[in-house]
C-alpha cells in the first residue's frame, strides 16, 4: 500500500526545531541576509523523487522545482508551464503543446521538447513494462486516463501527443517535466524501487526548470530551497525556502507563533480558532477537495486477504453500519464544525460533479439494527451479533499513527457497541499498516491483515484522480484499498474519460458515486477542510487558490509563492489586486462566487459552511460545502 502520508519524526527533533530552528536547514550566515520562508507542516519530508510522491508535503515538493506541461493558475485554470501554449484537433485526439523557447534547467543546460518528450515517453514505458507503475504508482495514471499512445517533438520544438480516444484531460495531467540529462542515467528499477542498488533518490542540488530548487535536505525532516538563477519567469520575493517537519502540531504552532515560521500547514481545530484572534497571524480554511473515510476488508476470508470475519464481504452488513455512525457529530466534535458530514467520494469541492446519493445513509441506530436482524446477523446470549459462520463479530479498527483518530474511533466503537458490533480500536505505525493492507495481488509475499481502517484521500481540479482509484485494475496497485471491483463502474470510468460533453460526463461520474456508494466498501465520514495559518509581518501577499476556497500554499503548483511581498518594502498587508500565473504579470482577481458563514475577524480565506442545510441554500441545492492521500490532522 503506498500512503499518502509519512513517518514520524523523534520528539527530540520536534524540540530542536522550535528551541533553535535557525540551526535546521538555515543555510547559516547566508540565509541570515536573505529574506527566508520558513514553512512547518505536519507531514514528513521524505522524498524528492517525483514518481515517489504521496502526501501533499511531497507533491508541493515537486511542484516548485519542476514545470507541468500545463500548470494551474490561482483560480485552478489551465496556465502555462512548460508549454506556454497548446491546442487540441477537432477529433480530441491530437495535442500539440508548444514548448516555451529559451528555457534552462536550473545546472544552465537547455531545456527542451526532448525533455517533456522523454518524459512522457517514460510514463509510457512504465505503463507497458511488466510492473505497469513507477515507484509510488500516483503520478502515471495522470496519463493513462487520458489516453496517451504516443508522444514526439516536431521540427518547431513542439511536444505531439496522441491520445487512443477524445480527452480533455491531458490538461489536468499532473506529471512534472524531468531533465533528461539526468534522468536518463537511471533504470526504471533504479527510479522506482528505493531499495534497488542504484536507487536515485535525486539528493541535492535538485536539476529543475521551477522557481526553487533544493540545495539541502535532511530526509524526512527538513528541505532548504534557493531560488532557481535561470529560472524563466520573474523571480519570487523569498530568496530561500525552508521547509520543516513537525511531530507536534503544538510545537509548530508555537514556532509560528513566536515568528520562527511564517506558514503552517496542518493546525489542530482548536488551534486554528485560537490563531484566528491573534495579531500578525492571519488563517485560511479551504475547502476539502478530499475526505476521511473507513475503509472495509471486502474480500475478507478470501485466500491471503485476513479478515476476521465474513461478515465484512456481505453489502447488507457494511450498509447497516452506516446508519451507525453519526457523521455531524464527528464533525461537530472531533472536527470543531470545520468541515461537513461525508456522502459520496467525490467532495462537494467539485461543485459541478458531487452528487448526492439517491439513499443518504442517516444516523439511525434503529435502523441499523433492523438492517442487521433483517441480514441475518443475529445477537448472541452477550448481546453481540455473529456472523453467518456463528462466530460473534468483532471488529479490529485502525489508524496510521500519522492520523489522529483516536477522538473518530470511541465514537464510531460507542456507536456500533449500541447495535451488537464489538470494536478493538488502536493505532498502528504507519509503516507497520501499510504492510498490512496489500492483498496478495500487489506483489509475491503480501497477505492483507486488517477488518477496517481510517485514512483519507485528496483530489485534483479535476474529480478524474479521485474516480480513478476504485477501478478493478487498482486493486494491484494498492490503490484501491477496499477491493472494490464492479464492470460497470469499470465500464463508467472509461467513459467519463472519454467524454468531451461535460453534460454527458456528468452523467457518468453521477452514476460512478451511486455504485460506489451503494457498495458501501467505503463509509465517508467527512470532508474535512484544510486549517492553514500565516504571519503577516514578514511576508505579504498571501493569497489562496482559488481565492474564495482555497488557502495559498500546498496547492496545485507554485502562484501562491511568486505572490509573496517583503512585508518590509510595503505600506500595509493584503493580497495583491492581481492574481497572475505564475511567472506572469499580474491579471484581475475574481470576486468570491460563494461567501462560507463564518468569515471574518482573522479568517483570510471564507471559511466552510457547517451546516448542510445552508450550503445547500448557497448553491440552489447541489452544493454542501485535496491530492494525494489526507494530510495528517494530528493534533500526523
Amino acid at each position: 500500500m503506498r500512503s499518502p502520508l509519512t513517518r514520524r519524526v523523534r520528539p527530540m527533533l520536534a524540540a530542536m526545531l522550535l528551541l533553535a530552528p535557525t540551526l535546521i536547514m538555515a543555510g547559516g550566515a547566508k540565509a541570515q541576509d536573505q529574506l527566508v520562508l520558513r514553512v512547518g507542516t505536519d507531514q514528513k519530508l521524505e522524498t524528492l523523487n517525483p514518481w515517489q510522491s504521496i502526501t501533499y508535503a511531497d507533491y508541493e515538493m515537486f511542484s516548485i522545482q519542476y514545470e507541468l506541461l500545463v500548470s494551474f493558475d490561482i483560480n485552478l485554470e489551465p496556465a502555462p508551464g512548460f508549454a506556454d501554449s497548446w491546442s487540441t484537433s477537432a477529433d480530441s485526439k491530437t495535442h500539440t503543446f508548444h514548448i516555451r523557447e529559451g528555457m534552462k534547467w536550473s545546472d544552465g543546460e537547455p531545456a527542451t521538447c526532448e525533455d517533456a518528450r522523454y518524459t512522457y515517453q517514460f510514463v509510457l514505458d512504465v505503463l507497458a513494462s511488466d510492473d505497469g507503475y513507477v515507484g509510488s504508482g500516483y503520478l502515471e495514471p495522470y496519463l493513462s486516463s487520458a489516453g496517451l499512445e504516443s508522444v514526439e517533438c516536431d521540427d518547431a520544438g513542439n511536444l505531439i501527443a496522441t491520445t487512443s480516444y477524445p480527452t480533455t484531460l491531458l490538461t489536468q495531467a499532473y506529471v512534472p517535466i524531468l531533465p533528461e540529462h539526468i534522468w536518463s542515467q537511471y533504470s526504471q528499477q533504479e527510479i522506482s524501487d528505493a531499495t534497488a542498488e542504484g536507487y536515485f533518490a535525486n539528493e541535492p542540488p535538485v536539476v529543475g526548470s521551477g522557481p526553487y530548487h533544493a540545495v539541502e535536505w535532511v530526509p524526512g525532516e527538513s528541505i532548504r530551497m534557493e531560488r532557481n538563477p535561470n529560472y524563466w519567469g520573474t523571480p519570487g520575493v523569498p530568496d530561500q525556502i525552508v521547509f520543516q517537519t513537525f511531530e507536534s502540531v503544538d510545537t509548530m504552532v508555537q514556532a509560528l507563533r513566536s515568528g520562527e515560521l511564517d506558514y503552517v500547514r496542518g493546525t489542530g481545530a482548536d488551534q486554528f480558532d485560537a490563531l484566528a484572534t491573534e495579531p500578525n497571524i492571519r488563517v485560511a480554511e479551504g475547502y476539502a477537495n478530499g475526505y476521511t473515510y473507513l475503509s472495509f476488508n471486502t474480500r475478507a476470508t478470501e485466500d491471503g486477504y485476513g479478515g476476521s470475519t465474513s461478515a465484512l464481504e456481505d453489502q447488507a452488513f457494511r450498509d447497516a453500519l452506516g446508519y451507525a455512525i453519526d457523521r455531524q457529530t464527528l464533525v461537530d466534535r472531533v472536527l470543531n464544525g470545520h468541515g461537513v458530514p461525508g456522502t459520496t467520494h467525490v467532495p462537494p469541492y467539485h461543485v459541478d460533479w458531487h452528487v448526492e446519493p439517491d439513499n443518504p445513509r442517516t444516523f439511525d441506530l434503529a435502523e441499523a439494527n433492523r438492517r442487521l436482524d433483517a441480514a441475518g446477523y443475529a445477537r448472541g446470549d452477550d448481546g453481540r451479533r455473529v456472523d453467518k459462520d456463528g462466530k460473534p463479530i468483532v471488529l479490529r479498527l485502525t489508524w496510521p499513527d500519522s492520523e489522529d483518530h483516536s477522538a473518530d474511533a470511541q465514537f464510531i466503537q460507542g456507536w456500533f457497541e449500541q447495535i451488537g458490533i464489538g470494536v478493538d480500536a488502536a493505532v498502528t505505525e504507519e509503516g507497520a499498516l501499510l504492510e498490512l493492507l496489500p492483498g496478495p495481488e500487489y506483489d509475491d509475499g503480501y497477505n492483507a491483515d486488517w477488518d477496517f481502517y481510517m485514512w483519507g484521500w485528496g483530489g485534483d481540479p479535476d474529480p478524474n484522480s479521485l474516480l480513478g482509484l476504485f477501478t478493478t485494475d487498482q486493486i494491484p496497485q494498492a490503490v484501491n484499498d477496499c477491493f472494490y471491483s464492479d464492470p460497470r463502474y469499470d465500464e463508467l470510468n472509461t467513459l467519463q474519460q472519454q467524454a468531451t460533453d461535460e453534460a454527458t460526463r456528468k452523467e457518468y461520474v453521477d452514476e460512478m458515486q451511486q455504485l460506489f456508494y451503494d457498495a458501501a466498501c467505503y463509509h465517508v465520514l467527512y470532508y474535512d477542510s484544510e486549517l492553514h495559518a500565516m504571519r503577516t509581518d514578514k511576508f505579504t501577499g498571501w493569497t489562496n487558490q482559488p481565492p474564495d476556497t482555497g488557502v495559498p500554499l500546498f496547492g496545485f503548483g507554485y502562484p501562491g509563492y511568486m505572490l509573496l511581498q517583503d512585508a518590509s518594502a510595503v505600506p500595509t498587508e493584503g493580497p495583491p489586486t492581481a492574481a497572475p500565473t505564475a511567472g506572469e504579470s499580474p491579471g484581475t482577481s475574481p470576486t468570491p462566487s460563494a461567501a462560507p458563514a463564518g468569515a471574518g475577524g482573522g479568517v483570510d480565506s471564507t471559511v466552510l459552511l457547517v451546516g448542510a442545510l445552508v450550503v445547500i441554500a448557497v448553491v440552489g441545492g447541489g452544493f454542501l460545502l485535496m491530492r494525494r492521500r489526507r494530510p495528517a490532522e494530528e493534533e500526523e
